[in-house]
């Protein structure tokens, strides 16, 4: 037994692990294995990769790549596979993943398990639209073969699935072209909600990456929104980036609301001066915190919990403000809060977190029973809003809010692995 905890989740847990390092042995090591979970690089965080006092199936040693077409940008890789890999395998060579989250540093078998969605996703949905094929491992003895058009409902039940319907071991996706690792940017400053939705809107037939910060503790909806497209610029020297590591675990949380304050308005005035077009490499663009090693480390011991949510485009505005009103009079909040919109299209997965609607994630430090009160003054607008809680996310979201905003619950749970469990699976399912 080993303590294993995920990336960004609350405390430590004891677990037995069972390392997969050979796709062709699954079958064999689940067999003989008691009920257990997949876990990649544990950067869920919430609980949906632990399993308490059970076993988790340590899949990053599924690493190998299959194939690779560079003809029409079809690549076959093992599950655990990283996004960072596949990234800087192939970008060079044209092609790149059309999806990915804020951090590249996740297994493939993870982004397909809670099917992630990044910046573009009103242009290119989630990362499930591109797999073709998934191949799933049954703790029974069985591989399934999925996809879109193969077993689709095996394949939109694992796809989303939060590894319930058996341990992902290949998967087949579909690349795009891209002419290089550059992107043209552009930072524009607003001053509260009703900007934020215009410059959304206005963004969406032209920039296929939009995302912005803002500032939850102002009270009137300010924020930097952020777009970019890729762009051919020619050769060009890759930035030199110069990771960090925040060095230790702080005896107290380093947010709080006289940090949070100080910080805010310095981040909105200093983009606020630095608006307007640039030149941005993908890494740094896409994911900014890979380059602060374990910088969930400066929330303190306690730890923090992130709130995600999505509520319908059409009561969004009113939804968000409301959320931003109770956080504001909490005087919690976080340094990172992230607001979009998801374009219009329906998910690939039954459980899949994207909907057509605005999305709001905040992290918040781990300040015990205050904490869980706001989060259930959020729950009460975002359960009245018609939405849902990201799964991959949460580590406490009540059962019923849960039920109320995953619709395709009791179709997906046909396709439930007895032999699979995890902490999320009992809190939420009952098993």
């Amino acid at each position: 037994m080993v303590a294993v905890s995920s990336w960004g989740r609350l405390g430590s847990f004891e677990h037995e692990v069972l390392a997969l390092s050979d796709r062709r042995q699954v079958i064999r090591q689940l067999k003989n294995c008691r009920s257990g979970i997949a876990h990649g690089m544990g950067r869920s965080y919430g609980d949906v990769c632990l399993n308490p006092d059970g076993v988790l199936w340590q899949t990053t040693g599924l690493d190998r790549f299959i194939s690779l077409d560079e003809n029409t940008g079809r690549l076959v890789c093992e599950a655990g596979v990283l996004l960072r890999d596949i990234q800087r395998l192939t970008i060079p060579r044209g092609w790149i993943l059309p999806v990915t989250p804020g951090t590249q540093l996740v297994t493939v078998g993870g982004a397909i398990a809670n099917d992630v969605h990044g910046k573009n996703h009103h242009v290119l949905g989630s990362f499930g639209d591109h797999i073709q094929r998934i191949r799933l491992v049954r703790t029974n003895g069985t591989t399934i073969e999925c996809g879109p058009d193969l077993l689709p409902n095996w394949f939109s039940a694992t796809v989303g699935g939060l590894g319930l319907t058996g341990v992902i071991t290949e998967a087949e996706i579909q690349l795009r072209r891209v002419v290089g690792p550059w992107l043209v940017t552009e930072t524009v400053p607003y001053a509260n909600l009703d900007e934020f939705f215009h410059l959304a809107d206005d963004s969406e037939a032209s920039w296929e990456h939009t995302v912005s910060w803002i500032d939850c503790i102002s009270g009137d909806g300010r924020g930097i929104f952020m777009r970019g497209n890729s762009s051919d610029v020619g050769q060009r020297s890759e930035p030199k980036v110069r990771k960090r590591t925040m060095p230790f675990v702080p005896p107290i949380s380093m947010v709080n609301s006289l940090s949070l304050q100080s910080f805010n308005i310095a981040y909105f005035n200093l983009k606020k001066w630095q608006a307007g077009k640039n030149l941005a490499h993908y890494e740094s663009f896409f994911y900014p915190l890979d380059n602060l090693m374990e910088w969930n480390r400066m929330y303190g011991p306690k730890g923090f919990f992130q709130y995600q949510s999505v509520v319908p485009r059409a009561i969004g505005r009113d939804a968000v403000h409301a959320m931003l009103g109770e956080i504001a009079r909490s005087g919690d909040g976080s340094f990172l809060a992230v607001l979009k919109t998801f374009g219009n299209r329906q998910p690939v997965g039954m459980m899949s977190f994207p909907q057509p609607g605005v999305t709001l994630a905040l992290d918040f430090p781990n300040k015990g029973n205050r904490t869980l009160k706001l989060f259930e003054r959020l729950d009460a607008i975002v359960r009245e809003a018609g939405g849902r809680i990201y799964l991959a996310k949460d580590a406490r979201m009540p059962r019923d809010l849960f039920e109320a905003g995953y619709l395709r619950l009791a179709e997906f749970l046909q396709y439930r692995d007895p032999g699979i469990s995890s902490a999320m699976s009992r809190r939420l399912m009952g098993s």
